[in-house]
């Protein structure tokens, strides 16, 4: 497991289109915002999202309770 690099002194919220096994930038940043919990995700760091409701996971924890709560 690698360790996420730390955000930059003023980070920027990323906007992005999650497809199956990569994501494109939509709008520059440093990092997007688990759905679920809330906690930032540096783009370097980001391994989960679901690609039907184009949200971020900070783990496999987060993606699936969003899955039981769909």
């Amino acid at each position: 497991m690698t360790t996420p690099a730390p955000l930059p002194a003023s980070p920027s919220l990323a906007t992005l289109h999650y497809g199956d096994g990569e994501f494109a930038l939509l709008r520059p940043g440093a990092y997007v915002t688990c759905a679920v919990s809330g906690v930032a995700i540096p783009l370097a760091a980001l391994r989960y999202w679901s690609v039907e409701r184009q949200e971020a996971y900070a783990s496999p924890l987060e993606f699936m309770a969003a899955a039981r709560g769909a």
